[in-house]
């Protein structure tokens, strides 16, 4: 059976930030034998339709030619997370997009499944509860088609978070069901909780 556009699942990984508090490039960093952008991507390939990686214009050499890096439109410089997801719809304005930051070292497949499974198409999107703050989490997230027009606009009146999107607009907001999965490592402090952590599970 064809899948209609809208019901694919496309995978884009989040790796173009300059990692500023972390001090090297977090895409880099190898939790899991790999560099993690690629680690990432490799784990959203099991359930995705096609992935790729987020990136910078000085980023795309490096990328290993396995994977497919999509940079974003210069229109939205300096728009963060925003413009890499609006990049993407723009290649594939039909399809859904399950977008994840590089900077989670403790993410599974089990809660990428889980947010799948549980996946609502009527609404915009389907994400976490973030387990730090209560609000949700826009880059773990499946982004409906439906959810482009609505970050564009709020782009356009100088709105750059993602998350203030799934606040005012009718998104499905679930209980991760590893709230550690959705640690983020963004610091050197943080790198060493996550190291141990991992250090943990592997023993």
């Amino acid at each position: 059976m064809i899948l209609e556009e809208h019901s694919k699942i496309k995978g884009l990984v989040l790796a173009g930030g300059k990692s500023v508090r972390m001090g090297q490039d977090k895409g880099m960093t190898q939790w899991h034998g790999q560099p993690q952008r690629y680690y990432m991507a490799d784990m959203l390939a099991t359930i995705c339709d096609e992935v790729f990686i987020s990136c910078r214009e000085d980023q795309v050499a490096g990328i290993d030619t396995r994977y497919i890096p999509l940079t974003d439109n210069p229109n939205y410089a300096g728009s963060g997370p925003t413009a890499a997801i609006l990049s993407a719809f723009e290649k594939h304005p039909d399809c859904t997009w399950l977008v994840v930051a590089c900077d989670l070292p403790l993410l599974n497949k089990d809660t990428l499944q889980f947010l799948i499974d549980n996946r609502n198409t009527s609404g915009i999107a389907t994400t976490f509860k973030s387990p730090h703050d209560g609000l949700p989490e826009p880059l773990i997230t499946i982004w409906e088609p439906s959810s482009y027009p609505i970050l564009l606009a709020k782009l356009q009146e100088g709105y750059k978070c993602p998350r203030k999107v799934l606040i005012n607009n009718p998104a499905t907001i679930l209980d991760p069901p590893y709230p550690q999965a959705l640690m983020n490592a963004n610091t050197p402090e943080d790198a060493t909780i996550v190291q141990k952590i991992i250090e943990q599970q592997t023993t």
